[in-house]
């Protein structure tokens, strides 16, 4: 989700700083439309950063046949990678 606000507020900053020629008193439209550039731009590599941070887990299910006493034995095994190293 943050990828696509970063999108979304990228382009509303490129139309308020390059296509709206407007002269209102008190804002400056083309200086707004810069900071919502920039505030885009941030979010967006956030979210890319965020994104290839994403924890994952694997989860490995394994079914055997015990041969002492013929029943069916489930094993489950799950490992996680540990993304808090180096903060």
């Amino acid at each position: 989700m943050s990828i696509g606000a970063g999108i979304a507020l990228f382009a509303i900053g490129a139309i308020l700083a390059f296509a709206v020629n407007i002269d209102v008193e008190y804002v400056s439209l083309d200086m707004i439309g810069y900071i919502l550039m920039a505030a885009g731009a941030v979010i967006f590599f956030l979210g890319i950063i965020l994104m290839m941070r994403r924890r994952s887990a694997e989860s490995v299910t394994r079914t055997a046949v015990d041969p002492a006493g013929g029943e069916q034995v489930t094993r489950r095994t799950t490992s996680t990678t540990d993304d808090s190293v180096g903060l």
